[in-house]
């Protein structure tokens, strides 16, 4: 599975972008898929999650409130909502799908996207 993703930019604080991810290869419904996010000097993190039947959806416990995930495997997208965007929500976003598991563990993961970058100005 190839991940192109997509829909990252500047924004001010508050602001809100949606990220998307395509998936070309294979069967996008057999995934679940994540996002996870690495900002300047730290770890990637997890971000959110959501089930290959799209019925489940996980988030760190920091963007609760504030993102959404989705998924539309009729055009084998996954997208991320970013509402309310902070400084702290800087980073660059990586699709990530995981054949087997939740999407919400890196080392679950199958593929990643190569990322996109945001960047939320004070």
């Amino acid at each position: 599975v190839q991940l192109q993703a997509c829909g990252g930019g500047l924004v001010p604080a508050g602001g809100s972008l949606r990220l998307s991810c395509v998936a070309v290869g294979r069967k996008f419904s057999s995934y679940s898929m994540g996002w996870f996010r690495q900002a300047p000097g730290k770890e990637r993190d997890f971000v959110a999650a959501i089930s290959r039947n799209v019925g489940t959806t996980y988030y760190a416990d920091s963007v609760k409130g504030h993102i959404t995930i989705s998924r539309d495997n009729a055009r084998d997208t996954v997208y991320l909502q970013m509402n309310n965007l902070q400084p702290e929500d800087t980073a660059v976003y990586y699709c990530a799908a995981d054949r087997y598991g939740s999407c919400q563990y890196q080392d679950g993961v199958n593929y990643w996207g190569k990322g996109t970058l945001v960047t939320v100005s004070s």
